[in-house]
């Protein structure tokens, strides 16, 4: 059974081989059709028309299986690695260990925001941005910049105390716990993260940063903790409503799988906490 462990209990040699994996993935074309994907359903994902990935109730269970299916990809390279997850209501600093030379690498510089260190910056030439919104084909951040601020403990757990999964009209205006998470209304949680980091974190290709795995690993724990204190309040919703998916109805791309057969992450992964 996989465990996904928060990437500051990882050992060096854990560290090293999940690089080694990304590394070895971008290598071989298949990291960058992750991330085309990921691109296309934001473009699609609107409020007011068929959504599936974003501003919507299947938010969470489209990314629990996109990450899935990225896990086995990296695990294709490596079976001993699993995918970490960034505790950002902790780990909240540019010089949280994660941003080190060893692990992803820090922020960009001040003129571009090109990452200078690490295993994915320029001069390693180990990883060119293909899929992108711009020219630029390094991979940028800008961390923390602006005097942004990551989301505290209290703020996680007010998001998780709300009771009701979604509701109407199940897209960025809506109530209840799932969009509160992605970000969209309250706290914001989700969102604010990817802005924080910023560069390619900010846009749909968000994926060409290896960030985008713990970050989504995080927001998975997260959903899967909300699912424990709240029993009682299962997937909305349910059935026959337009434009979004329902509890029994499949998702793009894969067309294989509902949010109903992705409610119990334990038969793929355990989180180590």
């Amino acid at each position: 059974m996989t465990v996904r462990k928060n990437q500051s209990a990882l050992t060096a040699d854990e560290k090293r081989r999940f690089v080694a994996a990304l590394l070895e993935l971008k290598r071989s074309g298949r990291y960058d059709e992750f991330v085309t994907t990921h691109n296309a359903f934001i473009v699609s994902d609107t409020d007011d028309g068929e959504r599936t990935g974003h501003r919507s109730p299947s938010f969470l269970p489209w990314h629990r299986r996109f990450l899935l299916e990225f896990e086995r990809a990296l695990q294709s390279m490596d079976p001993s690695v699993a995918l970490p997850y960034w505790d950002w209501s902790v780990d909240r600093s540019p010089r949280a260990s994660l941003w080190a030379p060893d692990f992803l690498g820090g922020t960009g510089r001040e003129r571009d925001g090109r990452v200078t260190d690490g295993p994915f910056s320029a001069s390693s030439g180990n990883w060119p941005i293909t899929v992108r919104v711009d020219g630029r084909t390094f991979l940028r951040r800008s961390l923390g910049s602006g005097g942004r601020q990551l989301p505290t403990p209290a703020e996680v757990e007010s998001v998780l105390s709300i009771p009701t999964y979604d509701m109407a009209p199940w897209n960025s205006a809506s109530d209840g716990f799932r969009n509160h998470l992605e970000g969209w209304r309250g706290v914001n949680l989700h969102n604010r993260v990817h802005v924080w980091v910023g560069g390619q974190m900010a846009t749909g290709v968000s994926p060409n940063d290896p960030v985008f795995w713990l970050h989504h690993a995080f927001i998975d724990k997260l959903w899967a903790e909300w699912q424990r204190r709240h029993a009682g309040s299962g997937y909305l919703p349910a059935a026959g409503t337009p434009n979004v998916i329902d509890l029994r109805e499949t998702m793009r791309p894969w067309h294989d799988t509902s949010p109903a057969d992705l409610l119990d992450h334990t038969a793929h992964y355990t989180f180590d906490a």
